[in-house]
């Protein structure tokens, strides 16, 4: 076994050694490549041609729709021991992505050829249930930010988006943030947003200076 081989065992074993047998572990580090991607980087643009899953290790993906006018929509995140579930069936009918993922924390993963795909769905057990288990959480997500969408006012979509934003960057309240990327994400104006901030702020849920806010009151 060579260094590479036993770097990914390792990292493997973090989040996926209790979800898939030996077996396709092994097959796992024989077909998949490790890679970086820094944070801001696309991992993949919609209508792009679907050559690889990848296999979260560490950091986390911003999952976006855009609409047909070009405004975009944030509608989940995923991190380490998640896959895009959506990214399968685009791979096994052998469509283009319908989805933008842009890294959003440094991200560490392994990326598996869309060949091995439908193969593995038939010849492991885990695979199968990962998969059904991908799907699950990624429909919650997704129901939860149409829920976002149809119920929630716009203040509780700015603090609810500021607390995704907290978990998914290991529960670090002080985020680094603009208020025009906080509007592209939730498909509205800087200046609604800015408002927004402002009054968060005022209640004393968030603390805002200058491209930086604290998140003093999660969303619940």
């Amino acid at each position: 076994m060579n260094n590479q081989e036993i770097i990914l065992r390792e990292k493997l074993s973090d989040y996926y050694s209790n979800v898939f047998e030996e077996k396709l572990i092994d097959e796992i580090i024989n077909v998949g490549h490790f890679d970086k991607i820094k944070s801001g980087e696309l991992l993949i643009d919609i209508g792009e041609d679907m050559t690889h899953i990848p296999l979260i290790l560490d950091g986390a993906v911003k999952i976006i729709r855009k609409e047909k006018e070009g405004e975009e929509f944030v509608l989940y995140y995923l991190e380490p021991g998640h896959t895009c579930a959506i990214s399968f069936v685009n791979c096994i009918n052998k469509k283009k992505s319908i989805f933008k993922g842009v890294v959003e924390r440094d991200m560490e993963a392994i990326f598996i050829p869309v060949d091995h795909i439908d193969e593995w769905l038939i010849k492991h057990k885990s695979w199968r249930h990962f998969i059904i288990d991908s799907y699950h959480f990624r429909l919650i997500e997704m129901v939860e930010s149409i829920d976002s969408l149809a119920f929630l006012k716009m203040n509780q979509r700015v603090l609810k988006y500021l607390t995704d934003k907290v978990k998914i960057n290991n529960n670090n309240i002080d985020l680094e943030i603009t208020h025009q990327e906080i509007a592209t994400d939730l498909n509205t104006s800087r200046v609604v947003v800015t408002r927004l901030i402002k009054q968060l702020h005022d209640e004393g849920k968030i603390h805002s200076t200058r491209n930086y806010i604290k998140v003093l009151e999660l969303f619940e």
